[in-house]
């Protein structure tokens, strides 16, 4: 391992050296087919195949097609910015790590611990899930029996090595690529005819207030679902610390982005916006706990599928591990770099001889097992604070690495490096993250705009937002406490990682 040198901020090379140090104990063992399904896979989940019928039946097919095109296209010039940084400088501390560099330690806290506390929640609000599935077969066993279950397997995973976490999870992503890719089919072929009877043609699309319905307000609202939808592309970013490679399997990573986008949710939004009414109460009443109304349901009952809801309800237990699984990796990995960093304690930064960080798995295990038990207590409502709390942070990062890579690039240029010498670049700089951070400051403003209409629901708005106060608290905390400043672009921190 090997680095070079950066010509200014040498009050920050003992914390780097240590940096290094740290990062030659973890293992770059995720070889491209993990890094690819680890993209391609990050964002496929209930969003899709569940919440995708209420987005139509709320903003018609038009409307949720809109929606879902400019939040694609805010993800994929986010996907570009991350894409740059993560081949330059590809760590597990990942935003944490740029944030600290290229904006200010006090903001790089912040978006650590944001982090973490997101995915820690994130892995008890899958174990819930999980448990609802279940349901559907065994609706007689305590739901606490089967999230205690997938919690174990799903640390098992993790615990393992990072190839085991990578090696599940490719087989998780792929499970559920197979089946958007099969929807897919059985929709074109069942919208021109060839399949289910006969086209049902542009009536869907033409009924009612269709296309568009609800007018702007819909559209909004749907803004909020779709960007809730693409949560975890940024993933990749955190794999880059322990991909092979990384300067040649990052940016291969990176492009799948867009092709997902494309195909996944917008093709899945058309199919079912041409075969199924928006007016359809099954739309409205989408819902993981009855999966036999979910529009992919729907879709392959149509095509004569048998056992739908059966093979539906497989797929979603499949996407929920998956969330779970990455979940779990990403919070550990967040907790390690937060310790390495002097961030958290340094207990947390010990990294096995597997090259598994096994304090921090076991503290982000402890956590999201405890945040599970919650649901038991005053009927859940601890649970739904806690679950709340965490609504708005990954919109919170996703700002944060648009902020860090406008700031990254700057300071690259004015310490005098050519551009050319980017192993990969961001396209639409600066254009790309400017609008990526405005459009991700108009879904957190627009989180829940119904409360502030008519008479104000205060409830409803400090339930939306109050990951936003805390993600605050955490950043200014850190400032007064250290008294960090803004990082200059003449003093930022541009030593590399190299293999």
């Amino acid at each position: 391992m090997t680095t070079t040198a950066r010509p200014r901020a040498e009050q920050h090379a003992p914390a780097t050296q240590a940096q290094l140090q740290s990062q030659e104990k973890l293992r770059r063992s995720l070889k491209p087919r993990h890094l690819t399904m680890i993209a391609l896979g990050g964002a496929i989940g209930t969003g899709l195949f569940v919440a995708s019928g209420n987005t139509i039946a709320t903003a018609g097919p038009g409307g949720a097609l809109l929606a879902y095109v400019v939040i694609g296209f805010m993800v994929f010039l986010l996907m570009q910015s991350l894409g740059e940084m993560a081949t330059y400088l590809p760590v597990s501390g990942a935003f944490e790590e740029y944030s600290t560099r290229f904006v200010s330690p006090s903001f790089g806290f912040a978006i650590g611990w944001n982090y973490w506390y997101n995915w820690a929640i994130t892995v008890a609000a899958e174990l819930v899930a999980a448990a609802l599935i279940m349901r559907y077969w065994l609706p007689d066993v305590p739901s606490w029996i089967w999230s205690g279950a997938f919690l174990l397997i799903l640390f098992l995973l993790n615990a393992l090595s990072t190839r085991a976490y990578g090696e599940s999870e490719f087989w998780f992503s792929l499970v559920k690529v197979v089946t958007v890719v099969i929807f897919l089919v059985l929709g074109i072929l069942m919208i021109v005819g060839i399949l289910g009877g006969e086209s049902p043609g542009f009536e869907n699309w033409t009924t009612g207030e269709a296309p568009f319905v609800g007018g702007g307000l819909g559209i909004l609202a749907i803004f909020m679902v779709a960007g809730f939808s693409f949560q975890g592309t940024e993933l990749v970013g955190v794999a880059a610390g322990e991909a092979e490679d990384p300067e040649k399997n990052v940016p291969k990573a990176i492009r799948t982005v867009f092709v997902r986008i494309l195909l996944f949710y917008v093709g899945a939004i058309t199919v079912i916006g041409f075969l199924i009414p928006h007016t359809s109460p099954n739309l409205l009443t989408s819902d993981v706990e009855d999966i036999s109304i979910s529009p992919f349901t729907l879709v392959f009952e149509n095509a004569g599928v048998l056992a739908a809801a059966s093979v539906m309800n497989a797929v979603i237990l499949t996407a929920i591990l998956s969330a779970g699984n990455s979940g779990l990796y990403a919070s550990t990995r967040m907790l390690w770099a937060l310790a390495d960093g002097g961030k958290a304690p340094r207990f947390l930064a010990k990294v096995n001889r597997r090259g598994v960080p096994m304090n921090a798995l076991l503290v982000t295990t402890l956590v999201g097992g405890a945040s599970f038990l919650t649901t038991f207590i005053g009927d859940g409502d601890a649970y739904v604070w806690l679950v709340s709390a965490s609504g708005l942070a990954g919109f919170i990062v996703w700002m944060g690495i648009a902020w860090s890579h406008y700031r990254f690039r700057r300071a690259y240029t004015t310490q005098g490096h050519d551009l050319a010498d980017l192993p990969y670049r961001a396209r639409f700089f600066p254009l790309g993250p400017v609008v990526a951070l405005v459009l991700c400051a108009v879904v957190i403003l627009g989180q829940n705009y119904q409360a502030f209409l008519g008479e104000v629901d205060l409830l409803g708005a400090l339930t939306a937002y109050i990951g936003l106060p805390l993600f605050l608290a955490l950043w200014f905390g850190h400032k007064l406490v250290t008294g960090s400043k803004m990082v200059r672009y003449e003093e930022a921190d541009l030593t590399r990682v190299r293999d």
